[in-house]
C-alpha cells in the first residue's frame, strides 16, 4: 500500500502536502509521520520552494513510475555481477555503492535507502553467505555409487552408519536477545577457553544417533566410537557394520585399521573428499551450536537429502 501511494502522489502532489501542512505549523517530524514519508523529503520540499521551484502535473511526473520501473531494472543487472567487474575493489554490494553505481550508469541520484527498500522488489533479500568446500575429488562418482549399492542391497542383518566429528566449544557463543533499552545482558566466561570434542555416528535406518566425547580429537575417540557402535549392535543380530567417514587422518590411522581387522564385522567406506553434503550426520550435528545435545532431524529428511546429492550423479 505505501509502494501504491508513494507511485501515485510521487513528485508535485507529494510537495503540494508538506508546503500546506508547513504552512499549518506542523513540525517535520510531524509532516513524514502523517504523509509516511523521510524528514529528507519534507527538508527538500521546503528548500526547493525557497529557491522559486514549482511543481506542476507535467508529462515527467507522469512518467515517473515507469521510470521508477527502468531504474529497478538497471538495479537488477548491476547486482547480478560482481563489484569487481564494474570496477570496485570489493567482495559484495552495499546499498550505498549499488547507489553510486547507478547514478553512474543512468545519471540519477538515489539515496541508499531507497536502494534498500527497491532490493526486495526485485528479489534480494538480506542474508549472510556460505562457505563451501571444493568438490573435485576425481573419484567422487565412483565413491557416492558404492555408498549407494550399499543403501540399495542392505539386509536385515547389515547396519549402516555414517560417522563425523565435531569441536564443542565450552565458551558459550553469545547471540542476540531482547534485553531492556539501555541495558545489556552479562554472561560469566569460563575462563581460559577449552575445547572438547564429539564423535558421532548416525544409523541411517534408524535415525538414532550415537556419540562419544572426549578432550582431544584423535584416533582413539574415533576407536572409542566404534566400540560403541560394537556394543549397541550385537553380534546375533548384526554380521555386517559399514560406517561411513571423510578422508580425516584420524579415519585412516595405523591404530583404527588395526582395530577394524580384530573386528571383521566392520568395514569403513571412505567418502568423497570434501563432499560434506553426502553425509546425513552434518544437518544432524547443524543444531549444536545451539544446544550440545544434538537431536537428528527427521530421518525422512536425511534420506531424501542425501537422496538427491546421490541422484545428482547418476
Amino acid at each position: 500500500m505505501l509502494r501504491e501511494l508513494r507511485a501515485a502522489r510521487y513528485g508535485h502532489l507529494l510537495a503540494l502536502h508538506v508546503l500546506l501542512l508547513c504552512a499549518e505549523g506542523r513540525t517535520p517530524s510531524e509532516i513524514a509521520s502523517s504523509l509516511f514519508c523521510s524528514r529528507s523529503s519534507v527538508y527538500r520540499v521546503v528548500a526547493a520552494y525557497k529557491r522559486g521551484e514549482r511543481w506542476a502535473a507535467d508529462a515527467a511526473d507522469r512518467e515517473m513510475p515507469r521510470r521508477l520501473t527502468s531504474l529497478k531494472r538497471s538495479l537488477l543487472s548491476i547486482i547480478k555481477r560482481v563489484p569487481a567487474s564494474c570496477g570496485w575493489c570489493r567482495t559484495r554490494w552495499s546499498c550505498q555503492t549499488l547507489a553510486l553505481e547507478l547514478q553512474a550508469r543512468r545519471g540519477v541520484s538515489v539515496s541508499r535507502e531507497t536502494i534498500r527498500r527497491w532490493l526486495p522488489d526485485v528479489g534480494y533479500v538480506w542474508k549472510r553467505a556460505r562457505h563451501i568446500a571444493r568438490d573435485d575429488d576425481p573419484q567422487r562418482v565412483a565413491k557416492l555409487a558404492r555408498i549407494r549399492r550399499i543403501i540399495e542391497g542392505l539386509l536385515p542383518s547389515d547396519a549402516l552408519f555414517f560417522a563425523d566429528e565435531l569441536d564443542i566449544h565450552l565458551l558459550a557463543k553469545i547471540g542476540y536477545e531482547w534485553m531492556p533499552k539501555g541495558t545489556q545482558t552479562e554472561i560469566m566466561t569460563p575462563g581460559t577457553n577449552r575445547k572438547h570434542y564429539l564423535a558421532g555416528a548416525l544409523d541411517f535406518v534408524t535415525g538414532k544417533l550415537l556419540a562419544v566425547t572426549a578432550e582431544g580429537k584423535n584416533r582413539w575417540l574415533f576407536i572409542d566410537l566404534l566400540k560403541l557402535i560394537d556394543r549397541r549392535c550385537p553380534a546375533q543380530k548384526f554380521t555386517r557394520l559399514y560406517v561411513v567417514c571423510d578422508n580425516y587422518r584420524i579415519h585412516t590411522a595405523k591404530a583404527v585399521v588395526e582395530w577394524v581387522s580384530l573386528h571383521p564385522r566392520f568395514e569403513l567406506v571412505l567418502l568423497p573428499s570434501y563432499c560434506p553434503q553426502a553425509n546425513p550426520i552434518e544437518r544432524a550435528f547443524g543444531n549444536v551450536p545451539g544446544h550440545l545435545h544434538a537431536q537428528p532431524q527427521a530421518h525422512a529428511d536425511q534420506r531424501c537429502g542425501f537422496g538427491r546429492t546421490l541422484a545428482s550423479e547418476g
